[in-house]
C-alpha cells in the first residue's frame, strides 16, 4: 500500500508570540533541533519518494530540518507554480541523492486577512472567544477580509488530487510539508470529514499523521506517528 505523511510544520516565531501569521513569512523559532530529530526519524524509517510543499520559509525551513538527520540525501526545491521560478529553476538530471521537494502556493496557511500579525488573545477580548473559534476552525466562516477553510480547500485539495493522488496511484510514498489550515482541507477530503465536524480537527505544531492507502486509493489505515 502506497503511505501518505501529512506533518504540520515545526512551531515558527508568530506561532510563539500567538500571533495570527497567514501568508506572512516568519521563521521557526530557534528550538526545533530536538523535535526535528525525532521527526526525521520517525519518517525517514520508511521509504520516502516525493515532498510536497509551500514557499512559506517555515514550511520549507522544517523540510530542511528533518534533513538535517538525514545521510546521502538533501532536497531539492522545485517550484510548481507559475513564474521564473518555475522556468529558470527547474532540471531533468535524476539523482539518486537528492529528494524532489514540490512547492506551491496551493498549500500555504488560509489568508488570515485583518487578523495577520494581530495577537491572538487581543483579538479574543475584542471579538469574543466564539466569534474567532469560528474564524479560526469553521468550513464556512471568514476571518475580516481572510480565506475561510472552503476557500483554502478549494486550491488545496485540486493541487492534492492532481499531484499527490497521481504519486500514490503509482506506488510512491509521498510526505507533505504544509500549514495547519491547508492540511485540515486535505485532512477533511481524505476522512471525508462533515463541514460541520472539521471544526474540532487540529494538528499540533510538529504533527504527524500517516495515511495507507489501496491501489484505488481506498483509506485503509490511519496512524498519528
Amino acid at each position: 500500500m502506497s503511505k501518505l505523511f501529512i506533518l504540520r510544520h515545526l512551531k515558527s516565531q508568530w506561532n510563539l508570540e500567538n500571533r495570527f501569521t497567514g501568508w506572512v513569512d516568519v521563521p521557526l523559532t530557534k528550538n526545533w533541533t530536538k523535535k526535528a530529530k525525532e521527526l526525521s526519524k520517525k519518517i525517514f524509517k520508511f521509504r520516502i519518494d516525493t515532498i510536497y510543499s509551500s514557499p512559506l520559509i517555515r514550511n520549507q525551513d522544517s523540510v530542511l530540518a528533518i534533513f538535517e538527520y538525514v545521510d546521502k540525501k538533501y532536497p531539492i526545491f522545485i517550484h510548481l507554480d507559475k513564474g521564473r521560478m518555475k522556468e529558470w529553476g527547474s532540471f531533468k538530471e535524476i539523482n539518486k541523492n537528492y529528494m524532489p521537494v514540490y512547492i506551491s502556493e496551493s498549500l500555504n496557511e488560509r489568508y488570515y486577512g485583518k487578523l495577520q500579525g494581530k495577537d491572538k488573545n487581543k483579538t479574543i477580548k475584542k471579538f469574543g472567544v466564539e466569534k474567532v473559534h469560528l474564524w479560526r476552525r469553521s468550513f464556512n466562516v471568514s476571518p475580516p477580509g481572510g480565506e475561510n477553510l472552503r476557500d483554502t480547500f478549494k486550491r488545496a485539495v485540486p493541487y492534492y488530487r492532481k499531484y499527490v493522488e497521481r504519486d500514490l496511484r503509482a506506488g510512491k510514498n509521498v510526505l507533505m510539508v504544509a500549514s495547519h489550515n491547508s492540511l485540515r482541507a486535505v485532512i477533511k477530503y481524505i476522512e471525508k470529514i462533515s463541514d460541520k465536524d472539521i471544526i474540532g480537527v487540529e494538528v499540533p505544531y510538529g504533527g504527524l499523521i500517516k495515511y495507507e492507502f489501496d491501489k484505488s486509493l481506498n483509506l485503509k489505515n490511519k496512524k498519528i506517528l
